[in-house]
């Protein structure tokens, strides 16, 4: 299963912002990584190059690749709901099974997830599914499989309220539901989707 398991504090300090979470060493160096990291005279990024800066950190903060990335452009794109193509783009990355599992505070961070889902710890709408990548649909629900319901890293995790306004959580029984596909304006993440799109356009 591809993904990203290099050292995340070095991309955070790439991007210069901590888009994986709380990171107490990249509170320490919040700069890019090099010898030059901290020269005040940095070299003028391109139109290109801000564009594919965007597009990196999206991929980074979700913990896809590059073709599976491309992939959801295409469904984006072809999605007919009155919303835009940046729009849909980041609803797509929201509705994935992982990002579900860590928005609802099963596990600690999008990495963390995805394991959890590859080792069968989480069910969907009451089947075990362990694809990470998969896109739920509103009105599904997402939870803890019962006989991974006392694993410390899930107690030492799981919160007894979630603060997004699209999942419905119930403490009791370790599941949430995902009520409806957010609104991009109530999406956290710092994110310009119109730069990538932009560069899909190119």
């Amino acid at each position: 299963m591809a993904r990203y398991t290099g050292p995340t504090t070095k991309i955070a300090r790439k991007f210069g912002e901590p888009i994986y979470g709380a990171d107490k060493y990249f509170e320490k160096r919040n700069y890019p990584p090099g010898q030059h990291g901290q020269a005040k005279k940095r070299k003028k990024t391109s139109e290109y190059g801000t564009q594919l800066r965007e597009k990196q950190k999206v991929k980074y903060t979700y913990g896809v690749l590059e073709r599976q990335f491309r992939n959801l452009y295409g469904k984006a794109r072809k999605m007919k709901n009155g919303r835009t193509t940046g729009e849909n783009l980041i609803l797509l990355l929201e509705s994935r099974l992982d990002n579900l599992v860590y928005r609802m505070g099963i596990a600690p961070s999008r990495a963390a997830a995805r394991q959890l889902v590859s080792h069968c710890h989480i069910v969907l709408n009451g089947e075990i599914c362990n694809v990470p990548s998969t896109i739920v649909k509103p009105g599904s629900v997402v939870g803890v499989r019962e006989r991974s319901k006392s694993l410390e890293v899930i107690q030492n995790c799981i919160a007894d309220t979630v603060k997004y306004s699209w999942i419905e959580w119930n403490r009791e029984a370790e599941a949430g539901k995902f009520l409806n596909l957010p609104e991009r304006t109530e999406i956290p993440e710092p994110i310009n989707e119109q730069l990538i799109i932009e560069l899909y356009s190119k």
